[in-house]
């Protein structure tokens, strides 16, 4: 089986500089989506056609690491763009002339695995043409499926083309199609463009093969949400939230409990145990795995992490590039930025950043700091308002601070700096050298109080 995609259109309606298909839903191009549901089928060829922002397309798909398997992928360029016939006929000579051929488009991303399984079985069982349809409402903008007497289908007539009786038609051609690659190419190299558009209509195929006297076959959805095509930023957003909901469905139904399933944002993959629970509007990005009694509290945005069992994550907080240990406690209002790694039971609080850091089990910065490149033991108090100055305007250094070490309030540590285990740090004091094991080590001007001093007065005018 091949399969060819149709991802050549600007998409001037989006209103864009970005090529149509690569506007995302769920955090991934929408093409990216469409070739993933390809390769899920299996086929020993994809066929991509592209055209406006050809080499934009190619390189943002070459990036994607979900599309690592085997079938191979071939591009071909429709230069200029005429019509979804004229975009077949430059996949031809790419196809192996005894498959069984998949028409796809790179702007409708939602369509399933399972539906285009159905399509090419009906298409191979009957060795011939098998469309996909289905019944709208309002099929306006759609093409319509046209039927006789005996209720075979006799062509799909363009709304551009079409009269008020065919209009009122209710089943709409959806594109997707399954055909015999020689029969496909017959009918492709006979197509004209005698029509309102001036274009090359993929659909008239279907007139071509009952001409010949070649049934063809529908297979019928009555649901339209997987055949929603993107043409506008209305459309985008639209497709959007019917793929949340979808993501919010699974999550709920493998015991995730979402506070509100229509706020929740996964742009990525989302991994979640049983009994985690999630509030309202998050936003999970790129890889995120969360393990069981997990709570993320609302607003929080959330990248490639990893959770562990029965953390508190709460609310508005960043987490980006972390790890974050079992039975540890998060903000409200904290940021942990890539290489974090926090051990069991830590706890990191409001207004706190922390960089490329390890902290061991039980440490706990709770309170209006920034720690960067420091490796952190265990049971260690990190005072509010508390620094590593790990820059040096040139290169990072580390801070090494040992276990069961008690920083007081506002203190810097000018990095590279260790503090030696048990050791305490008077509060304001600004570390330059190592702080001894299990001593008191103060750095702070002495204090001195001037008697009768009078605060400068403004002059009266």
């Amino acid at each position: 089986m091949n399969v060819v995609i149709l991802a050549a259109g600007k998409g001037t309606r989006m209103r864009s500089g970005l090529p149509k298909v690569l506007h995302p839903i769920g955090g991934m191009p929408m093409l990216g989506h469409v070739l993933r549901t390809a390769q899920s089928l299996k086929p020993k060829k994809i066929i991509v056609v592209i055209g406006h922002g050809a080499d934009q397309v190619k390189a943002a798909m070459q990036m994607l690491p979900e599309l690592s398997a085997p079938a191979p992928i071939d591009w071909v360029i429709q230069d200029p763009p005429q019509g979804t016939g004229h975009a077949v006929a430059q996949a031809l000579p790419k196809l192996d002339p005894k498959s069984m051929v998949l028409i796809l488009y790179g702007d409708v991303p939602l369509i399933s695995r399972q539906t285009l399984q159905q399509l090419i079985d009906t298409a191979e069982k009957n060795r011939g043409l098998a469309v996909l349809t289905a019944m709208l409402d309002s099929p306006t903008g759609y093409g319509r499926i046209v039927r006789n007497a005996h209720q075979h289908i006799e062509r799909i007539v363009e709304e551009k083309d079409a009269d008020a009786s065919i209009r009122s038609i209710c089943e709409i051609n959806t594109g997707f199609m399954a055909a015999p690659a020689e029969n496909l190419a017959a009918w492709v190299s006979a197509l004209d463009n005698h029509n309102a558009q001036k274009e090359f209509y993929l659909t008239d195929i279907i007139a071509k093969s009952v001409a010949q006297g070649n049934a063809v076959h529908a297979l019928r959805r009555d649901s339209s949400e997987e055949i929603l095509g993107v043409n506008s930023q209305e459309d985008r957003a639209q497709i959007e939230r019917i793929y949340q909901r979808g993501i919010a469905q699974q999550l709920m139904s493998a015991g995730i409990r979402l506070q509100d399933p229509e706020r929740i944002d996964v742009l990525g993959q989302l991994e979640c145990a049983p009994d985690v629970a999630i509030n309202i509007g998050c936003v999970f990005e790129g890889n995120v795995q969360i393990e069981a009694g997990a709570v993320i509290g609302p607003h929080c945005v959330i990248r490639n992490s990893r959770i562990g069992h029965d953390a508190v994550i709460e609310a508005f907080s960043h987490i980006d590039g972390a790890t974050i240990g079992p039975k540890s406690v998060i903000g409200p209002y904290a940021r942990l930025r890539a290489g974090t790694e926090l051990a069991e039971g830590v706890h990191i609080g409001n207004f706190v950043e922390v960089k490329n850091s390890v902290l061991g089990p039980r440490s706990k910065a709770n309170h209006l700091s920034y720690l960067g490149d420091a490796s952190i033991g265990s049971r260690v108090n990190v005072g509010a308002g508390t620094i590593t100055c790990n820059y040096d305007g040139a290169e990072k250094h580390r801070t090494i601070i040992e276990d069961d070490v008690f920083i007081g309030s506002d203190t810097q540590l000018v990095a590279p700096v260790t503090v030696g285990k048990g050791a305490t740090l008077g509060a304001g004091t600004t570390l330059t050298q190592d702080a001894p094991e299990n001593a008191l080590t103060i750095s702070r001007a002495q204090q001195v109080t001037i008697k009768n001093y009078r605060r400068p007065q403004k002059k009266e005018h």
